[in-house]
């Protein structure tokens, strides 16, 4: 558990940077990125400004960390965000190997404003919830060869 004056100092700065993305060009939501050694990397909505669906702030901010930090693991990071991460962020999370999330709103906070992904979270939890958009297996004959070559690539990097 990390120190809870921390999170909530670290909480709070997210919150305030969402309120000000507002105005901004941005969504309400902020993240913060907090390495192991104490760096913090920011971020905040910028779908419309950019066009950009993926560019929730939590994934502007890991992304920045990545950047910064020179590699795509996170291990020891904590991420802050100011509401409930959608399923693409906590994938995101995930693969950067962030350690911790903790969040101000919740989805339903969100939802009342019309930022309601629960679909989202329902597609990912019940395969029930695929005919929304069809996740399709089609295997040609040459399905495995992009990990063939991975896996005899010798300047491979593993992530």
């Amino acid at each position: 558990m990390r120190d809870p004056e921390q999170a909530a100092t670290h909480l709070a700065h997210a919150v305030e940077l969402a309120t000000a993305s507002v105005a901004s060009d941005g969504g309400p939501f902020a993240a913060v990125v907090v390495t192991a050694d104490g760096r913090r990397f920011e971020g905040t909505n910028r779908v419309t400004a950019t066009l950009d669906p993926t560019a929730h702030a939590e994934i502007v901010a890991i992304r920045t960390a990545c950047r910064e930090t020179g590699s795509p693991d996170l291990t020891g990071a904590t991420l802050y965000s100011s509401c409930e991460p959608c399923p693409m962020c906590l994938s995101a999370a995930l693969w950067a190997r962030i350690d911790a999330v903790y969040y101000a709103a919740d989805r339903h906070d969100a939802a009342r404003v019309g930022f309601d992904d629960a679909e989202f979270h329902r597609y990912v939890s019940d395969h029930a919830e695929r005919d929304r958009m069809p996740l399709v297996e089609l295997r040609p004959e040459n399905a495995t060869a992009p990990f063939e070559a991975w896996e005899a690539y010798e300047g491979r990097v593993h992530y």
